[in-house]
């Protein structure tokens, strides 16, 4: 039985055995184009039919070896042949597998409508591995893309922008700034604005049409007098800003020091003139304040930048320098919490700037808070504990067991079960039949309600702060287990990488806690489906899993070295679930498949 390996201008036969048999190839007609490879050795011996243009290959004189020896079957390395060459056609020996793909590569053309062997299935194409190295891992649904800037980033970001909007626009750098800054940096809105009416958004922008192009300088006038002081002395060194105000330094450096220190103005300062609009520079103001107000306002301006973004915002933690950008928009934030982690590891809500709070939406947030800090629970705890006269309306709480009840305001006497009129009520058949009564009814279906408002409210706030509690007792454990960890390196012999689970698994502690604790907050205001029934399962399973890893904490310093696996595993299982609840509660809350008691806004 005879393989065929490729098929085309050349063909190569293989018997079923290769021992002491010869390698015969045979010459068959062109039936289709001659491909050329990457080998000089090839020729084109035919003209090929017209047709498509075909994907160029890559394969390399070496691929074409590998090719072949790939589909030759099992042999030894050396093949030999007794027999001597026959024809033209015929091989007589061959001395190695590695010259038989030389030869092979020099004559074999690859088919493209015929061949057993397709090239394009080895093709070794580059792009694919760039394709490849480019791939990220895929994100999950609660996860939302960012990037952290440093100061330092942030100002690279403006002088970009600055450069670009300048030579756009024909204006020096610190006059574009200005422009930038008034357009809160928008540069397409400034630059449409700008082409349609440069007078007018020059005048806007605080810059005017009357600008010299002699840079601003300090010097001595001789006859001048300083508005603001009065002072004429001889020689005395002044200031004035393309406006033609001039002032004396002293003056001028007071009021900029005011405005940067006391004020936190920077973007806007304006000319100390009376009525002029002008905007102090970057040059100016570097011109005559020190150096510690100079950092001072460019800080204030790089703020500033931030605060006109709505795409950066800076991170919320104490001391913090970095900013965070995030394409998020306001309007998506009822279907989005996002959350994103600064370079200082503290996590945030980037729409809200609050603590990480996934998967509560931030409209949530802000009504469950309000609800916890207010008084609406103490009126609550009022109407379900508490009730009022009939008559005057009073608040009355019931201090005794006999239901015949006299408001001490207006002395009227009701029934506190019916809340009816006492004087209908007769001793001998006592027993409230005026229960259906509409006034009565009414009465206690509202306390009802408010009793059982208030106990699913604590229902879900106890548990709320039960986590928010839990987790501040773990990190003081964790503190106190910290300050041990050199104890358990010299008791179990581990080096100090080694016992750094206790810190892994306290940073997933913390940020289990934090998820279950918002989760309450969540789930108070689903209202009840089976799609709730499938969030409580798994809130469930992650509370069983933080409550079995947290109690591992309260373990001696000697007993934690065996159970370094244990607690290994048991970290892992606890993210595990905490990606399980959020992707699916972040995957449903996008597909607006959540229904909620309230409006999210």
């Amino acid at each position: 039985m005879r393989q065929s390996l490729f098929a085309g201008r050349w063909r190569i036969r293989l018997p079923s055995s290769l021992d002491g048999a010869a390698l015969r190839v045979t010459k068959t007609p062109p039936v289709t184009r001659k491909r050329k490879l990457d080998t000089a050795s090839l020729s084109a011996t035919s003209q090929p039919p017209p047709e498509p243009k075909r994907k160029a290959s890559k394969t390399t004189h070496k691929d074409s070896i590998a090719q072949v020896e790939a589909a030759l079957p099992a042999t030894p390395q050396t093949l030999t042949s007794d027999k001597g060459m026959d024809s033209d056609d015929d091989f007589a020996s061959v001395a190695s597998s590695m010259e038989l793909g030389e030869e092979l590569s020099s004559s074999v053309d690859f088919g493209a409508e015929d061949s057993d062997v397709e090239l394009e299935d080895y093709q070794d194409d580059d792009s694919a591995f760039e394709t490849h190295a480019k791939q990220k891992p895929k994100r999950k649904a609660f996860e939302v893309e960012y990037k952290v800037y440093s100061p330092q980033d942030i100002q690279d970001q403006q002088d970009k922008q600055v450069a670009e909007v300048a030579a756009l626009l024909e204006q020096p750098t610190e006059q574009t700034a200005i422009l930038l800054r008034f357009g809160r940096w928008n540069k397409e809105r400034l630059i449409e604005q700008y082409m349609d009416n440069q007078e007018e958004v020059l005048d806007k922008a605080g810059l005017g049409q009357n600008m010299s192009s002699n840079p601003p300088r300090i010097e001595a006038i001789d006859g001048f007098m300083c508005d603001i002081c009065c002072e004429d002395t001889p020689g005395l060194q002044s200031y004035a800003m393309n406006c033609g105000h001039r002032f004396c330094v002293d003056c001028y450096r007071q009021y900029l020091a005011q405005k940067v220190r006391e004020e936190g103005e920077a973007a806007r300062i304006k000319c100390p003139g009376d009525g002029c609009n002008k905007i102090i520079d970057v040059k100016s103001l570097d011109l005559l304040v020190t150096s510690d107000l100079t950092d001072r306002y460019h800080e204030l301006l790089m703020r500033t930048y931030v605060d006109d973004k709505e795409s950066l915002k800076w991170c919320p933690a104490p001391n913090c320098v970095y900013a965070v950008e995030c394409g998020v928009k306001k309007r998506e934030l009822a279907k989005i919490v996002p959350t994103v982690q600064c370079e200082c590891k503290h996590s945030f809500c980037f729409g809200c700037t609050q603590a990480d709070h996934q998967p509560c939406p931030c409209s949530l947030v802000k009504r469950w808070m309000k609800k916890c800090e207010d008084d609406s629970e103490t009126a609550n705890w009022i109407s379900a504990n508490t009730k009022e006269c009939p008559k005057c309306h009073s608040t009355i709480e019931k201090n005794g067991g006999c239901n015949h009840m006299t408001c001490r305001k207006c002395r009227n006497e009701f029934c506190w079960m019916c809340m009816g009129m006492w004087s209908e009520h007769g001793t001998s058949w006592y027993n409230c039949n005026r229960f259906e009564e509409k006034s009565g009814s009414e009465a206690r279906t509202e306390q009802a309600k408010s009793r059982q408002s208030l106990e699913r409210y604590l229902h879900y706030y106890n548990r709320f702060a039960n986590h928010e509690q839990s987790a501040k007792l773990d990190k003081d454990i964790f503190h106190k287990t910290e300050k041990k960890m050199t104890l358990l390196q010299s008791s179990s012999g581990m080096s100090w990488i080694e016992v750094q689970f206790l810190e892994a698994a306290s940073q997933a502690l913390q940020q289990c806690r934090q998820t279950l604790k918002w989760t309450y907050a969540f789930a108070y205001y689903l209202a009840r489906n089976s799609q709730t029934e499938m969030f409580e399962d798994n809130q469930k399973d992650l509370e069983m899993a933080v409550e079995n890893l947290s109690e591992m904490f309260e373990k001696s310093t000697d007993q934690l070295a065996g159970l370094k696996v244990d607690m290994l595993d048991k970290t892992s299982y606890c993210m595990r679930r905490r990606v399980i609840l959020l992707d699916d509660t972040a995957k449903k809350l996008k597909e607006d498949v959540w229904e909620f008691n309230v409006e999210l806004a």
